[in-house]
């Protein structure tokens, strides 16, 4: 019963410690919450939306002008599109628009407060100088100038507004808004760093993100964050502005290629159509010949027909002949133009060029989101590569026809022109030159043409993209800090951190912490337990005969008597597995209590090896057991008298070089039998169990084997020590003795040694506990802080 009641306060001292510490860190978690909350910077989110013509989606522009062309992709995938408003170059082309060159902020006492300008005056930089990025420059306005400090550089004087500070990394002057304003706030401090364009254009790529409104829709959502929201709406709204600007130009690129093709070949046709006209008139002027007769008219249509079909032949073999110098340039990655543009009608080589210029668009968009390597670029560089193939082997054939074409038109031609040799000769040279004038006419209007539908197109392009809801200030709502979760993240931080902390604590802890650490491991009994020794003096039984330390000395005694039945000499064997554990105060504190019970005791120092007895009686160590067993003293030379009355003892002596061997001698087992005869008790002080086997031999000739272990130092391994040494008898009697228990109890009243083997006389009983605890003693030991 009395063992219960000590082990159920001793718990609830526990629980009452660690709420303590639970309720200690809730408050510490919600005090660092209410800073974050009351310290950070609010953050921003802004959010604007755009529509994308997806390749589902209709038309909302006027696309299909010019059906045949086949020069614009009519759609766009979403996904791609998401990709190529978060890629680099949109975000670099949107912050060189911006006005960011420069981040301000104004200084507080504990926090800086960003700023998307200043009211009170602005920085001009000169650009024709090298700006160091990211240098804080320090301004604190005054009413005729300002304080500049530059940090790193030890930079620190006044300058007047509108002059220019200069030095090797930066140049600017500080220009005020308005002199009023910077004097009524000249105590105002601010600073101010030059932003890099790659840094800019990273942080707002981080920023920036790209959402679908709806899974099946092609509206997307664009949104950014920051403690500036004015900053965010502009860099959204030039962002979309970029994107749509972008998608234009991408998309005028064939008509402009297409405009710069019909030019080169109009510069050719022009003069050659200057040429003959001008010829044409000077011989009608000339010959007085205005019109040609009926047969030379007939003639006349039918080879300026056959001169027409030439020249459209003509300019089929320029594209063909365009495209085969385009192939042969692997590198070249531009979009083709279109056959139709030249009056190419060939069906298979229409399909061709479509699919080449619909799988160079993918890759330009997958360039803009992936990375170099990425398998779906691998799979449409192949399929670019096997249309390539295909490509120069159709063109190959269209030139081999083309060829076959030019050549029957020229039989065709040759046989009109016999024709025409029959007629008069001013009548024939009319033809011809009617004929030349005829052609080149008809191919400079059908480029004209040509020219006209491509500019058209142009004109009447229009974005695949459009704004629905522009980025505005009632777009913008705060995302952080975020108040009652940074409240609720600190209580469960400070339930976990104390929480993890035990289990932590308990999980890797491996000494032996209290009684349920030794039941749970060992069979061997528990003999008793001795309390935390807080005073100097290692003779607690002596000093303070009524404390409670002597007391659990005495339960240890009237333990042992339950051991030692008979009535004859007891010899008590005690050690433990390293030294510190308290083996030689436990001997000398049980041979004092025996010696005080009227009881004839001897205290022997057996370790040999590292001696401390004579340390604790204050006594020199120059004879003692060693002496004895080598033969240069006898027992009566070596017994030694001590303050107490019925207590001797015996040095361990000089350390010997073979002390495992002196134990072992015949000399050793007379010793044994002469003081067996003398005393009622004798107690061996031994070495450790755990280094040297000494204790093990001194078994044989013990009649009580006691195994100290300390809390909280020992180690649990040591119990299977304890274990191996019972379970193969090499310590027979054997039980365990807890030292240096720290046992919270009362505080002014008696402490619960012994679980269950102490006595409970009153509070006034032990002299060494009527001292009072101050409160703070007394908090700080609930929390167990002080022992």
């Amino acid at each position: 019963m009395k063992e219960e009641t000590v082990d159920i306060k001793k718990y609830l001292w526990m629980i009452l410690r660690n709420w303590f510490w639970f309720m200690a860190s809730i408050i510490v978690g919600l005090g660092a919450a209410y800073i974050i909350n009351r310290y950070s910077d609010p953050i921003y989110r802004v959010s604007m939306t755009i529509m994308i013509k997806s390749d589902e989606g209709s038309n909302y522009g006027n696309n299909n002008l010019i059906d045949g062309f086949n020069l614009f992709q009519q759609g766009k995938k979403i996904e791609n599109e998401m990709a190529v408003i978060k890629s680099y170059d949109l975000t670099r082309r949107t912050i060189e628009e911006l006005d960011f060159d420069i981040s301000y902020f104004g200084l507080g006492r504990i926090r800086e407060r960003p700023k998307y300008n200043i009211n009170e005056f602005f920085v001009e930089l000169d650009t024709s100088h090298y700006q160091q990025p990211n240098v804080p420059v320090y301004i604190a306005p005054k009413p005729h100038g300002y304080r500049v400090s530059i940090e790193g550089m030890e930079v620190k004087k006044m300058m007047n507004y509108g002059e220019f500070f200069e030095n090797e990394y930066l140049k600017f002057r500080i220009i005020p808004r308005d002199s009023n304003s910077v004097m009524s706030t000249s105590h105002e401090q601010y600073y101010f760093y030059v932003n890099s364009v790659e840094g800019l254009t990273a942080q707002y790529r981080r920023k920036l993100s790209v959402e679908k409104t709806t899974e099946e829709g092609s509206v997307l959502m664009l949104s950014s964050s920051g403690p500036v929201p004015q900053k965010e709406i502009d860099f959204l709204n030039a962002l979309a502005s970029v994107y749509i600007q972008s998608g234009l130009e991408d998309k005028n690129i064939i008509a402009e290629n297409t405009i710069e093709f019909i030019d080169e070949q109009l510069a050719g046709i022009a003069d050659s159509l200057m040429h003959t006209e001008q010829n044409l008139l000077n011989f009608r002027l000339n010959n007085d010949i205005i019109n040609i007769d009926q047969e030379g008219q007939a003639l006349f249509a039918q080879i300026e027909e056959l001169h027409s079909k030439k020249a459209q032949e003509i300019v089929h073999r320029k594209y063909y002949k365009y495209l085969k110098t385009y192939l042969s340039d692997p590198d070249n990655q531009t979009e083709l133009l279109a056959p139709a543009l030249v009056g190419v009608q060939d069906n298979g080589l229409v399909s061709l060029v479509g699919q080449i210029n619909q799988l160079y668009q993918q890759r330009q968009t997958l360039q803009f989101s992936t990375r170099r390597g990425n398998p779906k670029l691998d799979l449409i560089d192949e399929q670019i590569a096997s249309l390539h193939r295909a490509l120069i082997e159709n063109v190959s054939n269209l030139m081999k026809k083309s060829d076959m074409v030019l050549a029957d038109l020229d039989e065709r031609i040759a046989e009109v022109n016999s024709e025409i040799k029959k007629l008069p000769v001013n009548e024939r040279q009319l033809i011809n030159i009617q004929r030349k004038f005829n052609l080149n006419d008809n191919i400079y209007t059908y480029l004209l043409e040509k020219r006209a539908e491509a500019g058209i197109k142009k004109a009447s392009n229009v974005s695949d993209a459009k704004i629905l809801d522009k980025a505005r200030p009632s777009s913008v709502y705060m995302v952080g800090p975020k108040y009652k979760m940074n409240y609720i993240m600190g209580i469960i931080i400070g339930i976990m951190v104390p929480l993890i902390i035990i289990l932590l604590r308990d999980f890797f802890n491996t000494r032996i912490m209290d009684k349920k650490d030794i039941e749970d491991n060992t069979s061997v009994p528990m003999l008793g337990v001795v309390g935390h020794n807080a005073s100097d003096s290692e003779f607690v039984v002596k000093d303070k005969p009524k404390s409670a330390m002597a007391e659990s000395f005495r339960s240890v005694k009237t333990n042992l008597q339950y051991i030692l039945l008979d009535n004859k000499t007891k010899i008590i064997n005690i050690t433990s597995a390293v030294s510190g554990e308290g083996k030689t105060f436990s001997s000398i504190n049980l041979a004092a209590i025996m010696a005080l019970s009227n009881k004839k005791t001897l205290l022997v120092g057996l370790d040999l090896r590292k001696p401390k007895l004579h340390v604790e009686f204050q006594m020199e160590n120059n004879i003692g057991l060693s002496t004895y067993l080598i033969g240069n003293h006898e027992i009566d030379d070596v017994v030694m008298p001590t303050p107490i009355d019925n207590l001797s003892v015996i040095l361990s002596g000089p350390t010997p070089v073979n002390p495992a061997q002196l134990i072992e001698t015949e000399r050793f087992e007379q010793f044994i039998k002469v003081v067996r005869e003398r005393y009622d008790y004798i107690i061996f002080d031994t070495p450790p169990a755990a280094l040297v086997s000494d204790s093990v031999v001194l078994a044989r000739y013990a009649d009580a084997n006691i195994f100290v272990v300390r809390q909280n130092y020992s180690n649990k391994n040591v119990l299977e020590l304890i274990n191996e040494l019972h379970n193969n008898n090499r310590l027979p009697n054997m039980s365990i003795l807890v030292n240096d228990v720290k046992t919270k109890g009362y505080y002014g009243g008696m402490y619960g040694y012994g679980y269950g083997y102490g006595y409970g006389y009153g509070e006034n009983y032990y002299v060494d506990d009527k001292k009072k605890v101050s409160f703070k003693d007394k908090f700080l030991f609930l929390l167990n802080l002080k022992k």
